[in-house]
């Protein structure tokens, strides 16, 4: 138990900022799910277009320090060549 004034604000902004990532990386897995459906639709423009909307919103969470940088840039790139692939196939 915090024993200080200072130990208990720490207390209180950590549970805020943990909401706070929370909200963040389930806005963003949100994102993800609307593009990975519409590619198993196999619609070409709906998933780039879900695309568009998820890429700031991606950057953003990683921006914040809530996930890391790389991990992002991974799973963009990713997204992004499996609706490319789908002009292909």
């Amino acid at each position: 138990m915090a024993n200080t004034a200072s130990a208990r604000k720490r207390i209180r902004q950590n549970e805020r900022r943990r909401v706070r990532n929370v909200a963040r990386v389930s806005r963003m897995r949100t994102f993800i799910k609307k593009v990975e459906s519409a590619i198993q639709s196999g619609d070409k423009s709906a998933a780039a277009e879900a695309f568009r909307a998820a890429q700031p919103e991606m950057q953003r969470a990683a921006g914040k320090g809530v996930v890391a940088k790389n991990t992002i840039s991974r799973k963009l790139s990713r997204l992004s060549a499996r609706i490319k692939a789908l002009a292909t196939a």
